[in-house]
């Protein structure tokens, strides 16, 4: 993260600047370069920091480094949107590490980027870049591709402009070839990645639907390239995702599930 040119107006806004200056690789930093990272004094670095760790919201260690608090987490965790979200994702989820103890994603498109909200992953599971909280470009990820394929066209165009980074030499980078991708996953109902963020891992990826019929979320199964045969995943991860639909009210989920009750009870009778 570059230093700020310019200070944040508002108190309120020079809180958010020196929250934001956490990232993943800076998850521990002291105020001499919090102060440079936000382009805050010295000084006001130094009040600021205080208030946050006040309140929990930064945590000083022994090191004399600063760190996301637990409090922060707590709040964050009572976002409407992830919690509910969570909650009704998560038996579907867990069927589906049973069933592969590999990687289990559950993501959202916040802004340009995926956001990742849950995963759960076997002790052996392929290594793979993604956490919980962390965020990837759309184009190059499963659930991104799935997002990606249902988010407004404006979104859509703004970042099929680009520049698309290229993370291996699978990664789809020409916005002609994704805009067909982005074709076969709204008809088909769900994507298969290989080797476009990791040549190790593969992806099965699909929507979720909310109350109103738009995709709200896609979750996605994550296994070793060289060993995966996707074409078996595929149909335990668009039944997951149908089943995370139809608990989230999705209507085309709720005809879908009657329909697939009425062939099973039809199979029963002629059995």
């Amino acid at each position: 993260m570059p230093p700020r040119t310019t200070s944040p107006a508002s108190v309120g806004a020079r809180l958010i600047t020196v929250l934001e200056a956490f990232t993943e690789r800076a998850a521990a930093l002291t105020l001499s370069e919090l102060s440079r990272r936000t382009g805050l004094p010295l000084t006001s670095t130094h009040r600021l920091v205080g208030e946050l760790a006040a309140g929990g919201l930064l945590e000083r260690g022994e090191d004399g480094r600063y760190r996301i608090g637990l409090r922060l987490w707590e709040i964050a965790s009572l976002a409407p949107r992830g919690v509910g979200l969570r909650e009704s994702a998560m038996p579907f989820l867990e069927d589906l590490y049973e069933a592969t103890h590999q990687h289990v994603q559950l993501a959202v498109l916040e802004g340009r980027e995926v956001l990742y909200l849950e995963r759960i992953s076997g002790r052996d599971a392929v290594s793979i870049i993604s956490r919980v909280g962390g965020r990837l470009a759309p184009h190059a990820t499963g659930v991104g591709v799935v997002l990606l394929a249902h988010a407004p066209a404006e979104v859509q165009e703004e970042i099929l402009a680009g520049p698309l980074r290229r993370f291996t030499d699978r990664t789809t980078t020409k916005p002609s070839e994704l805009r067909r991708i982005l074709a076969d996953v709204r008809r088909n109902g769900y994507v298969i990645t290989d080797g476009t963020v990791e040549t190790v891992a593969l992806s099965v990826a699909a929507p979720v639907r909310g109350a109103d019929d738009t995709v709200v979320a896609a979750i996605s199964v994550v296994v070793p390239a060289e060993s995966a045969r996707p074409r078996e995943i595929v149909p335990a991860v668009v039944a997951a995702a149908r089943g995370i639909s139809r608990v989230l009210g999705a209507p085309s989920s709720q005809r879908l599930g009657r329909t697939v009750r009425r062939e099973t009870h039809r199979r029963d009778l002629q059995i």
